[in-house]
């Protein structure tokens, strides 16, 4: 049985020492990456000047310099046994694209040279035919480009140069979400300095950084092989409980197991040749399930480094033996996996405008921050839930740690109480935040713990957590790109109508402290509806959330629409970061996605309950009917039914299951039909969610309970006591 054989193979698979490099982690960072570094050993001082400037402070890059970087560029990689060269870019996919060419050219003497030009390096025209575009291209037309992005460096991936580039369409439009995430990274940065100038005249630059955190599962390679669920979709349609799961909460921050810490070992060992700052890893609560994340980095560059670790993942888990599940919900009733994308702002200065500062006039432009972020993300609560939104999210929010699909914002007891005092209080005074508290236990040989100013809350999608806000909904798979530009634009948009409105308060004659503060009263008097501290599991949050006005829709399709609503095309047309036009061509592409996700799994549903769980079924019953016949074959009718009777329940009960699991699952089919037929994409996506997708949980009731009950050794797919607990 294919089964046995794969839990055979993965009980096989052998512990791997880990062995830590000869070297320290410092001697090997970055290896594989053209950095600051290289650069110096590569580039003039001249042009290493320019390059520098465009990273730090946004310079315009003449073009002809990328001569002169391509050069070094290339000298640097083929040193390092690179052959070939992409541009590496984020198409709508979630994932990332690269086309490798090599480094050769025709001399014009019938001989071959190493070439790689300033041209080369620029910019590119891949195919943008068959990569989602939401309309705005055609299918016979091909040309798209993709353009150097200097402040994300290359770096080398096996016997490639990976160049991160942009891509954009033939009239301009963008085609990925590293475009987007630029603009509104700009756009912030543009905004919130022009703010930080009440406090400090010499801010001349804000950046976004996000610190991701990463869960995923590891499953062995030979059990997942066994799953053609998991191998289509990432997640397991069918599969009843294991008796153990999650519930002695044993694995949580549990001694790791050794293949896993080798695995791990050896990724972290990959992250830092690819400048991937890894620091944290550990158990999660779920068994199979761990989390990694990073020291915090610049907003764009952390993007980059996230895609590049899930490709990295994958490969260090073939050499392992693992597969890498990213799926955010691959086993039910477990948890789910998210990707917690801890954001913050600071100045070139070295101020986090996300913490509480020293002094008074510190505190209040923390105040002013705080009060702003609130404010946006209350007035575009729909957009950031549209942001995180997915098919495969959708199973996640909620549901087992996860947070609710109601975005609201968690700040604390001290910093709430602080915002409650400042909205009714008369006039300018002091904000006065405590830094960090010591407690000592009654045990005198343990040190003092030191207290911060907030505790967190795990059923919170946007939590303050003392000097950042941790946007916990954003799911395990996707592009962190996605939620930071809707999150930077709407701050940027924010703080932006927050200096249009001090501006005319001192034009009115309040002095600048005046003005700041009536309207850091103004923010929090109307942010209001989107703090909560409490329980986000509770029916009463569902209610009370509704009632103050904030997004509860939880059909994906539906919650797409924020996008396109009026107050977003505003908001992203204004701060030059998404065009009317491309946002709703994005749209076009999740409902899409969307559908085609919904679509497979009712496929690999239908076709494994058809072809794997009904023969099986049907093979045991054939066994008990079998069974049934020669105990009445050899004793009298009385006392055969007496005998046989359990068999007889079970091969009824059988045959119920198998009834139902037929006939829904023909109407499953004969729905996909019907909705297949619908041209509008959105109504499409919308027919997948309310009509097709509810038969997913009625079919595997059934299927789960005839794993119950069918001979294990009969049964083809491997179960959660197997694909759970690595051997």
């Amino acid at each position: 049985m294919l089964r046995f054989k794969a839990v055979e193979e993965a009980s096989k698979r052998k512990a791997v020492e880990v062995q830590a490099p000869a070297a320290k982690t410092s001697d090997y960072f970055g290896k594989y990456v053209f950095d600051r570094n290289n650069m110096r050993k590569y580039l003039s001082k001249e042009t290493l000047k320019l390059v520098l400037n465009a990273i730090d402070k946004s310079d315009s890059l003449p073009r002809e310099v990328a001569n002169h970087v391509a050069a070094g560029m290339r000298m640097w990689a083929m040193e390092m046994g690179a052959t070939h060269y992409t541009h590496w870019f984020h198409p709508l996919t979630d994932g990332t694209a690269e086309k490798h060419d090599a480094f050769v050219d025709f001399d014009g003497n019938g001989g071959m040279i190493e070439e790689f030009s300033g041209k080369l390096l620029v910019q590119q025209e891949p195919d943008a035919s068959s990569f989602p575009s939401g309309g705005i291209r055609n299918t016979f037309e091909a040309r798209g480009y993709t353009a150097w992005d200097p402040s994300s460096p290359a770096f080398i991936m096996k016997d490639t140069l990976c160049i991160p580039t942009i891509f954009i369409s033939y009239t301009g439009e963008a085609l990925d979400y590293k475009t987007p995430l630029l603009k509104s990274i700009a756009a912030v940065d543009k905004a919130a300095t022009d703010v930080c100038r009440y406090f400090d005249e010499n801010v001349r630059k804000v950046y976004s950084y996000l610190g991701w955190e990463q869960e995923y599962f590891l499953v062995d390679k030979a059990l997942y092989n066994a799953r053609p669920d998991l191998a289509l979709t990432g997640r397991t349609l069918m599969g009843h409980d294991s008796a153990k799961n999650q519930q002695l909460e044993d694995h949580y921050f549990g001694s790791i197991p050794t293949r896993v810490a080798a695995f791990m070992r050896d990724l972290e060992y990959e992250c830092y040749k690819l400048s991937i700052p890894v620091k944290t890893r550990h158990n999660e609560v779920a068994p199979n399930q761990f989390e990694l994340a990073p020291i915090y980095e610049e907003c764009n560059l952390a993007v980059d480094h996230n895609l590049l670790l899930m490709s990295v993942m994958d490969v260090v888990a073939e050499s392992h033996g693992f597969k890498v599940l990213l799926h955010e919900k691959p086993f039910k009733g477990i948890n789910g996996s998210g990707k917690h994308n801890n954001w913050s702002l600071g100045t070139d200065t070295g101020v986090n405008l996300l913490g509480p500062g020293k002094n008074a006039k510190e505190n209040l432009q923390f105040i002013a921050f705080v009060s702003n972020v609130l404010m946006a993300v209350y007035r575009n609560n729909a957009l950031l839930k549209a942001s995180i939104s997915s098919a495969t999210n959708a199973h996640r929010l909620g549901a087992n740690e996860a947070p609710p699909a109601i975005i609201s914002i968690f700040m604390g007891s001290q910093i709430s109480a602080l915002l409650d005092e400042i909205e009714v209080i008369k006039g300018i005074r002091d904000i006065e935040l405590s830094e960090k508290t010591g407690t000592r236990l009654s045990l005198n040989y343990i040190p003092e713990i030191m207290v911060d100013n907030t505790d967190r809350n795990r059923t919170s999608p946007f939590a303050f957590t003392g000097n950042r806000f941790e946007f916990r909904a954003v799911g395990s798979s996707a592009n962190c790109a996605a939620s930071m530009l809707a999150l930077n634009t709407a701050v940027a948009g924010q703080l932006k109508e927050f200096k249009a409105g001090v501006d005319a308060l001192i034009a009115r004659g309040k002095t600048t402290e005046e003005a700041v503060f009536a309207m850091i009263q103004k923010n929090i008097r109307e942010s209001r509806a989107v703090r909560f501290d409490g329980n986000g599991y509770s029916e009463e949050w569902k209610q009370e959330a509704e009632k103050r006005g904030l997004d509860c829709e939880t059909r994906v399709p539906v919650i797409f629409d924020a996008y396109v609503a009026p107050r977003t095309i505003g908001l992203f047309t204004e701060s030059g970061v998404l065009s009317e036009r491309e946002l709703h061509a994005r749209n076009e592409v999740k409902w899409e996605q969307y559908t085609k996700k919904i679509q497979i799994e009712a496929r690999v549903l239908g076709d494994l309950a058809m072809n794997h769980i009904i023969p099986v079924a049907t093979r045991y019953q054939g066994l008990l009917l079998e069974n049934v016949s020669r105990i009445f074959a050899l004793y009298d009718k009385e006392k055969a039914s007496k005998i046989a009777a359990q068999d007889l329940v079970i091969i009824e009960d059988i045959a119920d299951h198998l009834n139902f699991i037929k006939v829904k699952t023909d109407e499953m089919v004969e729905a996909r039909k019907t909705a297949n037929r619908i041209e509008n994409e959105r109504e499409k996506a919308l027919m997948y969610c309310e009509k097709i997708a509810p038969y997913f949980d009625e079919i595997r009731y059934h299927i789960d309970k005839l794993e119950l009950t069918v001979d294990n050794e009969m049964w083809t797919l491997p179960k959660y006591r197997e694909l759970l607990f690595i051997r």
